[in-house]
């Protein structure tokens, strides 16, 4: 982007700012403000959607690969992604830490009231799920071995085919990465018999979901399972493990249309904030409307072909 252009909006009194000026303002920036702007900005571009139904909220971390030294490892950051891809919120891992210890931190500064909250298998932490129930929200995460027996009883359990036939149950059926894909989910809230059932704060139900894709003549099946506090309702649970992987394909823009792991900035604080302007500018192309549906990429492209043009669309949002 040229002078001319940074000029309509900004003084520029000694020109563009060079690489090291922009990197040490960066390092300086207090990371809750930028924080505070983009969860400000997300939530009224969001207004009144959270009303119609219950939002899911995914939660999931990415590392930013491009910020390690031989001295430090990356940031990895925890973020909180809604189904329409906006994150509203994100914690910084210790460097000596890992996941489970930010997520609480996440939760604390989220609103999750009434909404669905998805991790994966290392969420199923009874800490967390304490957590989200004390904040009067719902949760749906997944169970794999970490948790020993519990695992085991859930399989055992989904195994029975005649319990099985007994559970609240909806599948879809759709084309996926050129084969067809069938995903099935099935719910109970008969979990009384679990030997871990007062363990765990607010658990309601079980599920198992079942993923079978066809592509080529080759058939594969994967089974997972899942604990939750929702009652029978089996489309809201198809609802919220569906909804997780959009935190995935929220991180795989961050890496792919904005390239985040090629960043080498190192300074740990700066490039967290490039992290959350990263977001910001998703943010904002998501709610442009370009003539067509763009791909976020097509739309960077086309905000760079008229930049004095497209700006001034996107200041005024």
């Amino acid at each position: 982007m040229d002078e001319e252009v940074l000029r309509h909006y900004l003084e520029l009194p000694n020109g563009i700012p060079g690489y090291d000026t922009i990197r040490r303002v960066l390092a300086l920036v207090e990371s809750r403000i930028l924080e505070a702007f983009l969860q400000e900005w997300n939530e009224l571009t969001q207004k009144g959607e959270t009303e119609k139904l219950r939002t899911i909220l995914s939660i999931d971390g990415k590392t930013q690969r491009g910020n390690a030294t031989s001295e430090q490892k990356p940031n990895h950051i925890v973020n909180a992604v809604d189904e329409n891809g906006v994150c509203f919120g994100q914690e910084i891992v210790d460097e000596k830490s890992n996941e489970i210890t930010a997520i609480p931190k996440l939760l604390k500064r989220l609103n999750i009231t009434s909404h669905v909250v998805t991790i994966d298998a290392m969420g199923a932490q009874r800490d967390i799920v304490e957590q989200i129930t004390a904040q009067q929200g719902e949760y749906c995460i997944g169970l794999k071995g970490n948790q020993g027996n519990f695992h085991d009883d859930v399989r055992l359990y989904f195994s029975d085919t005649e319990l099985l036939k007994k559970c609240p149950y909806t599948s879809k059926t759709e084309k996926a990465r050129g084969g067809i894909e069938k995903r099935e989910y099935w719910l109970t809230t008969d979990v009384s018999w679990l030997p871990q059932y007062k363990d765990w704060a607010g658990l309601q139900s079980i599920g198992m979901t079942r993923n079978t894709i066809t592509k080529k003549n080759k058939t594969t099946v994967e089974e997972r399972f899942f604990i939750s506090s929702l009652n029978d309702d089996v489309e809201l649970f198809a609802r919220a493990v569906r909804g997780h992987w959009v935190v995935e394909s929220f991180h795989w823009h961050l890496d792919v249309t904005f390239r985040e792991d090629h960043c080498q900035v190192t300074d740990k604080c700066a490039a967290f904030n490039l992290n959350i302007l990263r977001k910001f500018a998703m943010a904002i192309l998501k709610n442009v409307e370009m003539g067509k549906r763009d791909s976020m990429k097509t739309k960077r492209f086309k905000v760079m072909l008229n930049p004095m043009k497209m700006l001034d669309e996107l200041l005024s949002m």
